[in-house]
């Protein structure tokens, strides 16, 4: 199956599912409302793209995940385990339009990774929660959609930096990989 990965801006954000398009959830606090277009236009001028729109065949949408500098999401501060920290970025939220494309979910997750490596921040940050047992994917991807499973961000290893309840603010260091010099095997 072909896909396309296209960056989030207000000129595509369009395209995103549409109760994403107005979502000012992260971009307000205390009963305060953002207006959505300000913001991106905000975000963009100072960062640039704020998210991945992933599309399968046919440009058809798969999913979608917003993510950008913490300190424009002040609603992080308000959630449990919050503040994020200001040295990362943050994965806000992630819609997956339904459940039947495996991997969508970790696929937009490693775009966003590798966005933000790619633009040399130090860190990467998100709220997970801990599950109970059994808890089907429905509760885990589709209930949230703003709060992701620990054991799902621990596996690209996301580490808790501070647990309130069953809500964590977790953290990926993006130090990367360090090249090497590739040498020529020695003849024996």
């Amino acid at each position: 199956m072909a896909y396309r990965l296209s960056p989030v801006t207000r000129a595509s954000l369009g395209n995103a599912p549409g109760v994403c398009v107005g979502c000012v959830f992260w971009q307000s606090r205390g009963g305060r409302h953002a207006a959505k277009e300000r913001w991106a236009e905000r975000v963009e001028e100072d960062w640039g793209a704020w998210g991945t729109l992933y599309q399968a065949e046919g440009d058809r949408l798969v999913g979608f995940v917003q993510y950008g500098p913490s300190d424009q999401f002040p609603r992080g501060a308000e959630l449990p385990a919050g503040p994020p920290s200001a040295d990362a970025v943050l994965a806000t939220c992630a819609y997956l339009v339904d459940l039947s494309s495996p991997g969508v979910l970790q696929s937009l997750f490693l775009a966003a990774i590798g966005e933000v490596r790619d633009r040399g921040i130090k860190a990467i940050e998100t709220f997970g929660y801990r599950y109970p047992d059994g808890a089907t994917s429905y509760e885990r991807v589709l209930v949230h959609r703003t709060v992701f499973p620990a054991d799902f961000l621990a596996d690209f290893g996301f580490y808790p930096v501070r647990w309130e309840g069953d809500v964590c603010l977790a953290r990926l260091e993006l130090g990367g990989l360090v090249l090497v010099e590739e040498k020529a095997p020695a003849k024996l």
